[in-house]
């Protein structure tokens, strides 16, 4: 604490992100990293922007890339919204929809990001727990409410809502802001994009950073109605109104030109994240059922106690000491090889 903070940074717990440790020769699976790299073409394409223009600013519209997601989405350059990593989109938008005199709902266990923007912008909430299987009862939304905001698949537990749910939410509540965080749905979930048109109040967040493995890059994307596009626009722009760089706009607009590279990756994802998740029954691990490039797994041996255990062995897993998720490990699909690494080591733990 400090006499120099205000009340509301004294009182911050701030959100803490996966660690990136400066360490050579470890199997980094804590952070969702997608192991393939990005696509040929983007590399090319930022390549191509390292000249002396980045002297300019860049376009602060970035309506290059508006038009490239729009017209990938079917929808208009209108109703997309670009910002620097969807974790700026989301605080964006918690400022533009969720600061009313009404609590804005979220699962109990969700992207921890979503309370943390909750105590910095001063916005009363109230959260829904997740039942025992860990999945989110959008029925328990049927509620009074200021907005609602849950990502899908969810965070930390990769568990899918279907699509027809989530409209059915969308039926019913249609006085507020509903926002779906769809960071990971490219690893075998369904978008809500298509349902933009049809419903004014959904706002749909995604992020580069996933599935097209371009997290060094920093874009995040929302689709939505051209009212709400225009309601996150005047916030950035009262932020910063060049949240986007040459190299990044020209990279995101390249990554969206190789459907067939994302199709081969995440195909591969999808398939050594089922080879983890046999890998890991095999030796004792509950596994929750994921479309995410990760699994959240416990075991009756501690949780912290085998993340330990697996850094002495060169490998980072991801551990939340958190209510109800304390004895779980949030688990990075990584490559085959490192999946035979990580599950040899496992087993030497568990089975001793």
């Amino acid at each position: 604490m400090s006499r120099f903070w205000s009340e509301v940074t004294n009182a911050l717990s701030p959100y803490v992100p996966g660690e990136q440790p400066q360490i050579e020769n470890i199997i980094k699976l804590n952070t969702n990293e997608n192991p393939y790299g990005p696509a040929p073409g983007v590399l090319k394409a930022i390549t191509e922007q390292t000249t002396g223009d980045l002297r300019k600013y860049p376009d602060p519209n970035a309506a290059a890339l508006k038009q490239t997601i729009g017209g990938y989405y079917g929808i208009s350059p209108s109703q997309v919204f670009v910002g620097n990593g969807s974790d700026e989109v989301l605080a964006h938008l918690f400022v533009a929809f969720f600061k009313g005199k009404r609590p804005i709902l979220f699962p109990d266990i969700t992207y921890s990001f979503f309370p943390v923007y909750c105590r910095l912008f001063e916005i009363e909430s109230r959260q829904i727990p997740v039942n025992d299987r860990f999945e989110i009862e959008l029925d328990e939304y049927a509620q009074e409410n200021g907005g609602i905001i849950f990502a899908n698949p969810n965070a930390p537990t990769g568990i899918f809502k279907p699509v027809d749910a989530i409209e059915s939410l969308l039926k019913t509540n249609t006085d507020s802001v509903v926002v779906i965080d769809e960071a990971y749905v490219d690893f075998g979930g369904q978008s809500c994009i298509p349902l933009v048109n049809k419903y004014p109040n959904l706002l749909v967040v995604q992020t580069l950073s996933k599935s097209r493995s371009l997290a060094g890059l920093r874009v995040g994307f929302a689709c939505g109605n051209a009212e709400l596009i225009e309601g996150l626009n005047r916030v950035k722009n009262s932020f910063n109104s060049y949240p986007m760089d040459r190299l990044a706009i020209a990279g995101a607009i390249a990554s969206f030109f190789d459907d067939k590279y994302l199709k081969e990756t995440t195909e591969q994802i999808i398939y050594n994240r089922e080879f983890l998740t046999k890998g890991l029954k095999k030796i004792g691990f509950t596994v929750l059922p994921s479309k995410a490039n990760f699994v959240f797994a416990c075991h009756r041996q501690d949780a912290a106690d085998i993340m330990q255990q697996l850094r002495e062995r060169a490998i980072i897993v991801r551990h939340f000491d958190a209510p109800r998720i304390e004895q779980f490990l949030r688990i990075t699909v990584g490559t085959y090889r490192e999946i035979k690494l990580l599950l040899a080591a496992l087993e030497e733990i568990v089975g001793a």
